[in-house]
């Protein structure tokens, strides 16, 4: 017997197949929806600038704000989550999520779409960093398939949220795109409080030794590397994805603003291929696999530079691919390196991610005014190297991490 929702309801056997699938599904819409608003004014970008007769630079803070909010707001959300419980958190940040997407609709002002854009960020940790919490709890078997049934609700809520705002503002407006969304967000957030069981139990971590427990990982190197690694990760992809759309909309391409949305179809290439590389993880080490991933998201970014529809799709595509799998095999480091406190390594590297994307929303602006499109890619492989540089030189090769007494200088501090 268990508990399913939150009405006390007994459940027969021959229910818990059914009962699985509606967490396992609320979980996937519980990623869908954390994504769905996060990046969607990409495509509508080139518009908005026009709209409010701002430069590249400027518009691009309606993605800089809201990533810089979840990066500020990610620390906070375990603690409310192990106080408050997980469904507690997850369901009104769905709904709540709502409200400010919603209101984005009735701005009037650049101003006022950049409040309401930093409202969905505040929100948006609330989802996705406690569902995450919530797999790893609540299933004991499985949660491998629960895990990436939530990752494929991120990636199509990603890009479900970019399609849908260009093709709705492209047939109405761009207000008609943040109506759609925030009701797909209502939708969202009702069938997770339907479907999603309340937590068995909280695992807490204490308290005491919290700032302590994450000055210790701010000295450590390795786990510093890691951060700074993640940083670059989302610094390179939203700085690619957030600018690619003014070289897209200019000659000689003129893609409108449907069009736009359309190029996102290469994320979902990224998505599929990227699962692929778990070998190459297991096989070459994360070291040499970021290494490996980045020199490919480089790679795709050069070839951006051509100047045809197909061959700048395919950049994009190989880009994503290698974007994705250096995520995948920085996220895994932590880990394997870090001993104690782990969810605190995992709350902190997800700071710096989005920290790093808010950077690469605003920072390649300054690119843009100097040299266009060829600038921002300049910038980009720049920050990829320096990435790949610093894991290379201070991340332990597979045999230290296989070696129980791993030398000092892989668990040292900067102090030490």
């Amino acid at each position: 017997m268990m508990q399913c929702c939150e009405d006390v309801a007994v459940v027969s056997d021959s229910d818990l197949p059914l009962s699985n699938t509606r967490r396992t599904l609320a979980v996937a819409l519980a990623g869908f929806c954390a994504f769905l608003d996060l990046y969607a004014p990409q495509p509508l970008l080139p518009e908005l600038s026009r709209n409010f007769h701002k430069s590249p630079g400027q518009i691009s803070l309606l993605v800089t704000i809201s990533t810089l909010a979840v990066a500020l707001a990610a620390p906070f959300v375990g603690t409310l989550s192990d106080r408050w419980g997980r469904k507690r958190i997850i369901v009104p940040a769905t709904l709540l999520l709502a409200v400010p997407t919603l209101l984005a609709a009735t701005a009037g002002s650049f101003g006022q779409l950049l409040f309401w854009r930093l409202w969905q960020g505040v929100f948006t940790p609330g989802v996705f960093a406690v569902t995450v919490t919530y797999i790893n709890q609540e299933w004991k078997s499985g949660a491998g398939a629960a895990m990436s049934a939530y990752v494929s609700g991120t990636v199509l809520g990603g890009f479900a949220g970019r399609s849908l705002a260009a093709v709705v503002a492209a047939h109405f407006n761009w207000q008609w795109a943040f109506l759609l969304l925030g009701g797909l967000n209502l939708l969202g957030g009702l069938a997770i409080w339907a479907w999603l069981p309340t937590e068995r139990r909280s695992e807490r971590e204490p308290s005491d030794g919290l700032f302590s427990s994450m000055w210790s990982h701010l000295r450590n190197p390795q786990l510093l590397v890691t951060y700074v690694a993640g940083f670059c990760i989302l610094f390179s992809l939203l700085g690619t994805f957030t600018y690619v759309n003014f070289y897209l909309a200019a000659p000689p391409f003129r893609l409108g603003t449907g069009a736009l949305g359309l190029v996102f179809v290469v994320y979902l290439v990224g998505a599929t291929l990227t699962p692929l590389a778990g070998r190459w993880i297991d096989r070459l080490g994360h070291r040499v696999s970021f290494a490996a991933a980045m020199l490919l998201a480089i790679a795709g970014s050069l070839i951006t530079l051509n100047h045809h529809l197909v061959a700048v799709c395919a950049g994009l595509a190989i880009f994503c691919t290698g974007i994705f799998i250096a995520q995948s095999a920085a996220s895994s480091f932590i880990g394997s390196i870090a001993k104690t406190a782990k969810a605190l390594a995992v709350g902190l590297y997800v700071s710096f991610y989005y920290l790093g994307g808010s950077f690469g929303a605003a920072v390649p602006g300054t690119m843009w005014s100097w040299g266009g499109w060829p600038a921002c890619v300049g910038l980009i492989v720049c920050v990829g190297l320096t990435a790949i540089a610093l894991v290379w030189t201070l991340w332990p090769t597979t045999a230290d991490l296989r070696d129980k007494d791993l030398p000092d200088k892989y668990f040292g501090t900067f102090e030490n």
